[in-house]
């Protein structure tokens, strides 16, 4: 099962052709897939545009009257696809934007490298033209983690497209115990859950995503210099933390760990 996890505010001018587009392209899979979208307090009429969706796609809502941020969102969806699974080692969450920032289309390429047995898939985005607050924000963000913490082989630690095994997801929430999973908002909390899963991974993948931000009907919501205090306060709360890419796992004939076989190799690709 693939959970495909949708934190929304505000977005009903395009969370139903969201679905519908992640419905055509699970067409051409053989996988099952359900649909996440975490309703986080919108006032637009978000709720209306996803009731009927429910009856006819694999459509799960879960929803707050009152706005809780980015992390908490993330947060709630990630437990719930933990939840949800009964093959953790088999089944992914899928993380993605609800306003046409991320593709659907690009959903094949990081089944495809799960489906590889990748346990991440990190979706990296392109050099293309940004709105001027996100330009800005990454400027900012990039600068407040440089002398706190690093992530290393990940130029993207920020990007929200990503692909979790829930095996992994299900170790990082035991280990939180009763505490909160992520503690961070905004481009913060993609950050901390990269830092989370990173360590318990065995192999990581690395694909290039394509934003549209020429698609989204409405304004950014990032504020810049508010965001990156956030990354600050995170990089901060984390000093002197490191994490990054699993070393190249090798494998025997037949799939087994063990010495390296020049034949047949893992690798963590970008």
């Amino acid at each position: 099962m693939l959970y495909i996890c949708i934190p929304a505010h505000n977005e009903a001018q395009t969370i139903g052709v969201l679905l519908w587009r992640i419905r055509k392209v699970f067409q051409g899979f053989s996988r099952e897939y359900e649909i996440l979208v975490y309703d986080d307090g919108s006032t637009d009429g978000t709720a209306e545009t996803l009731a009927p969706y429910a009856e006819v796609a694999p459509l799960a809502i879960m929803r707050s009257e009152t706005r809780k941020g980015y992390g908490t969102a993330l947060e709630a969806l990630v437990k719930e696809a933990s939840r949800r699974t009964r093959y953790p080692r088999r089944d992914a969450m899928v993380v993605m934007q609800a306003d046409f920032t991320d593709q659907p289309e690009q959903l094949a390429e990081m089944i495809k490298r799960f489906e590889g047995g990748a346990d991440v898939v990190v979706g990296e985005r392109s050099s293309i033209a940004e709105p001027s607050p996100v330009r800005r924000l990454r400027q900012l963000a990039g600068w407040a983690l440089r002398f706190s913490l690093s992530v290393g082989g990940v130029a993207d630690p920020f990007a929200s497209y990503r692909l979790f095994r829930i095996s992994l997801l299900r170790e990082a929430i035991k280990a939180s115990a009763e505490k909160s999973l992520l503690t961070s908002d905004g481009w913060a909390a993609n950050v901390e859950l990269l830092m989370i899963t990173l360590p318990l991974a065995r192999r990581v993948e690395k694909v290039t995503v394509e934003p549209r931000y020429d698609l989204r009907p409405r304004q950014s919501r990032v504020s810049p210099f508010r965001d990156a205090l956030a990354v600050y306060r995170f990089g901060r709360s984390m000093s002197g933390r490191k994490v990054g890419l699993p070393a190249t796992p090798v494998v025997l004939e037949g799939g087994v760990p063990g010495e390296r076989n020049s034949s047949r190799r893992e690798r963590v690709q970008s």
